[in-house]
């Protein structure tokens, strides 16, 4: 699917419930009644703001010398409902909206006044939840950029929201490292890659080159915790992007495997209690 599409699909995606204006700490805490106790003009405060919290669209676009630049920044409510988390999403958006609106300006500088595909830019990361679990959030992040040419490039990006440290970390980071999760998922990774493969490609086709064949591993992959059951991580995604497992026209490719003794057996300490085998 061509980036401005995959975009324009998050636009519509964000957009959804993301109208009204965020209530924030201080006027949630106002609607409690002055004689109300502290400790219940807390309690009151973030109950509000988690029931009110509304998902979150930033859009930009401009148009200039015959180029063309679009900005797109999303997450959910279940995100701003944790005030923490959506502050460093919201330094995220700032620091990526900077950082694009100089590319375009670098774009239009340096292109031949008659290339309009090379003046074209457009970005986009939109949030989602994988899962939740008792002092967890699992979140993912749509991808999509295109900085001219034939066609633009996505992924996904994954992190987990730890509530007790207010803390984001990548989904690899909750293991001690990426090579023993890899020997952990092996052999249902490989089988489970070759079994996507053989459904896009058929079983009658070639071989393909640049190692397109061969098993990936879990270090050039996006790492996604999930759960069955919303009371312990007991799913592992694993995510192949574009020109991993194949070539760009085969798209990404994603497995879904169960947390099994020996992928537990990996996971770092302090997240062992959020985690169980299937």
């Amino acid at each position: 699917m061509p980036v401005r599409s995959l975009l324009s699909l998050a636009i519509a995606l964000a957009v959804v419930g993301c109208s009204g204006k965020e209530q924030t700490a201080s006027d949630a805490a106002s609607a409690v009644p002055s004689d109300a106790p502290a400790s219940s003009a807390a309690t009151a405060s973030a109950t509000a703001i988690a029931d009110d919290a509304k998902g979150v669209s930033i859009q930009k676009t401009e148009e200039k010398d015959g180029g063309k630049w679009e900005f797109v920044y999303a997450w959910p409510a279940a995100v701003s409902a944790h005030p923490e988390l959506a502050a460093l999403l919201k330094k995220d958006s700032e620091a990526a909206l900077k950082e694009e609106r100089a590319g375009f300006a670098e774009t239009l500088a340096d292109s031949p006044p008659d290339c309009a595909s090379c003046k074209s830019r457009s970005y986009g990361k939109e949030w989602k939840v994988v899962a939740s679990v008792p002092g967890y959030l699992s979140i993912s992040a749509d991808l999509s950029s295109y900085t001219g040419g034939a066609h633009g490039m996505y992924g996904r990006e994954s992190s987990v929201w730890v509530e007790s440290s207010k803390k984001l970390v990548k989904g690899v980071d909750m293991f001690t490292s990426a090579a023993a999760l890899d020997k952990a998922l092996q052999p249902a990774l490989c089988k489970a890659l070759d079994a996507e493969r053989a459904k896009k490609r058929g079983p009658d086709a070639p071989g393909s080159d640049y190692g397109f064949d061969d098993c990936q591993h879990v270090k050039d992959s996006t790492v996604f915790v999930g759960s069955s059951n919303g009371k312990a991580f007991d799913r592992i995604g694993i995510y192949f992007g574009p020109y991993v497992a194949g070539p760009y026209a085969e798209g990404a490719y994603e497995l879904t495997l169960p947390v099994t003794k020996a992928v537990l057996a990996t996971v770092k300490p302090e997240y062992k209690g959020a985690f169980a085998a299937k």
